[in-house]
């Protein structure tokens, strides 16, 4: 099977977002095949989390289309018009892609174990004891099987980060998001939290990853995308990007955040 004949996991064509008057998107082509770890870096400001909220219709785009595994991200075609899905039907397909955000929003009053059993309750209705089970085995799977009791404030950043990581998964996703996971972290705690997504990844999840972790990147990614005011300037392999940039403006980023 070539890739051709692969529908890609996400696919974005001409995607454009407006905030007011300012477009911070001008106009996005990316494709992201199954089992693929995209890694997005850029300034601040570029785009990039922008671009990711668009991926599961936390905002919606202002022109363009985007595919999540074949299927459009909050409209449905007829013809050639586009019509927006109600937000049950929009909340249903953002079930199956993962976030993960720099903030890591667990809820303070439940127990890491809690927070991981929450969304497949409420969201789909899984009983308590097969979600507590399956929470349990992601807080083991993410390294944090001893946490399972202990409350957010009684965490690092890292382990909540973990916990969130644990949260996403127990949806069950097809796609995984990653928000600038580890800039919030001190940086001894960065390396644990990059460690579960390495896993992830070498277990075949889908992941599109906006980080400023340089290493991560070269080693784990399989694309690497250089965002700058709201367009796609550079991508390719984050081995040749890296050391051998092709625009000027990737060159001047790398240069910078490198040294």
């Amino acid at each position: 099977m070539t890739k051709q004949d692969v529908t890609p996991m996400v696919k974005s064509e001409g995607v454009h977002k407006y905030f007011g008057r300012v477009e911070v998107l001008k106009g996005i082509d990316l494709e992201v095949m199954p089992g693929e770890v995209m890694c997005v870096i850029g300034p601040s400001g570029s785009g990039k989390s922008t671009f990711l909220r668009c991926i599961n219709h936390l905002e919606k785009l202002t022109a363009g289309k985007l595919w999540v595994d074949g299927e459009l991200v909050g409209y449905r075609l007829r013809g050639d018009k586009l019509y927006e899905l109600k937000d049950s039907e929009v909340a249903a397909k953002r079930r199956e892609i993962g976030m993960v955000f720099q903030r890591f929003n667990l809820f303070p009053h439940m127990t890491a174990c809690e927070n991981v059993m929450e969304a497949p309750i409420q969201v789909k209705g899984v009983s308590k004891a097969a979600a507590r089970t399956r929470a349990l085995a992601l807080l083991d799977r993410v390294g944090l099987g001893d946490k399972a009791k202990s409350y957010p404030r009684e965490l690092s950043g890292g382990q909540q980060q973990r916990v969130a990581i644990a949260r996403a998964l127990a949806m069950d996703p097809k796609l995984m998001l990653f928000d600038e996971p580890t800039s919030a972290l001190d940086p001894e705690l960065v390396g644990e939290v990059l460690s579960v997504m390495r896993q992830l990844a070498e277990e075949g999840m889908t992941m599109v990853v906006v980080t400023h972790e340089m290493g991560f990147a070269r080693e784990v990614g399989d694309t690497l995308v250089f965002m700058d005011g709201g367009v796609v300037v550079e991508q390719g392999n984050p081995r040749d990007v890296i050391s051998n940039p092709q625009h000027e403006r990737t060159k001047s980023f790398l240069g910078k955040v490198l040294s």
